[in-house]
C-alpha cells in the first residue's frame, strides 16, 4: 500500500535539516529551535537560500507533529525543548528506508531536484555511493517501491547532459515542475560545467562544515 506524506516546502527544510545533522553531527541531535533555526537558513548546501524566523520553525514544527513526523524531547534538569524527526525508520512508522534512500531523499528535500552525479556528490557526508551507476540504482528502487513511488526522472533541461530527479512528498507532482529555459552556450563544454559545478558542491561542503563548528561553538558557549 502506498504511503502518503504530504509536506509543504518549509515541512521539506525542517525535515531536510534534521535528516542531515543527525547524520552528520549526531552529538548535536536533537536540535534545539535555535540549533534548527540556523540549519534551515545555512547559504551551503540549501537551494533555495531561506531567512525563516524562529516563529515560522515554530510553526513548521507544530505542523510536522500533528503529522506524526516529529517528536520533542527535554534533557534532566533542562527547559530546552529539542527536536527529533520521526520520518523514517521509527518503530511503529510504515517508512522504512536505507541509508541511501535516506541521504538521496534528504538532499533533495534540502536542494530540491537533481541529477545522479549531483547527488552523489551532495550526499557525501551523508552515506557513500561507490560510483553513479549506483545512485541510478537506488533511484530506480526509489521510483518503483510497491509503497512509493518516492521519485520521479524530470524532463532534461536544455544544454545538459543528465535529467533531473525529484521527489514525490511534496504538494505539487515533481512532473508538473517547469524546467528553466536556458539558451545553449558554445563556450562550456558539458565536461567543464560538470567539473565547475564538482568544485562549487567541494567548497560548498567545507564552508558547511565550517558552519557545524562554529555552530557547536556557539551552542556549548549558550
Amino acid at each position: 500500500m502506498a504511503i502518503k506524506i504530504e509536506l509543504e516546502n518549509n515541512e521539506q527544510r525542517v525535515l531536510g535539516c534534521l535528516i542531515e545533522k543527525e547524520i552528520t553531527t549526531p552529538d548535536q541531535y536533537p536540535l534545539s529551535l535555535n540549533a534548527l533555526t540556523n540549519a534551515c537558513n545555512q547559504k551551503s548546501n540549501r537551494d533555495p537560500v531561506m531567512t525563516l524566523s524562529e516563529a515560522d520553525v515554530l510553526d513548521t514544527l507544530h505542523q510536522l507533529k500533528e503529522k506524526h513526523l516529529l517528536t520533542l524531547e527535554t534533557g534532566f534538569g533542562s527547559r530546552v525543548v529539542k527536536y527529533r524527526h520521526r520520518f523514517c525508520n521509527t518503530e511503529f512508522g510504515e517508512l522504512k528506508l536505507s541509508s541511501q534512500e535516506l541521504a538521496i531523499l534528504c538532499v533533495m528535500f534540502l536542494r530540491g531536484p537533481q541529477t545522479p552525479g549531483e547527488l552523489r556528490t551532495r550526499t557525501n557526508r551523508l552515506c557513500e555511493f561507490s560510483d553513479v551507476s549506483v545512485v541510478d540504482s537506488v533511484l530506480n528502487t526509489l521510483s518503483g517501491r510497491n509503497d512509493g513511488p518516492f521519485v520521479t526522472v524530470l524532463d532534461r533541461e536544455p544544454g545538459k547532459r543528465d535529467s533531473r530527479y525529484a521527489h514525490l512528498f511534496g504538494q505539487l507532482n515533481a512532473a508538473e515542475i517547469t524546467l528553466p529555459q536556458e539558451p545553449q552556450s558554445t563556450s562550456n563544454t558539458p565536461s567543464n560545467i560538470d567539473s565547475n559545478s564538482e568544485r562549487i558542491d567541494y567548497l560548498e561542503l567545507r564552508v558547511d562544515e565550517l558552519e557545524n563548528k562554529l555552530a557547536d561553538i556557539l551552542e556549548r558557549l549558550r
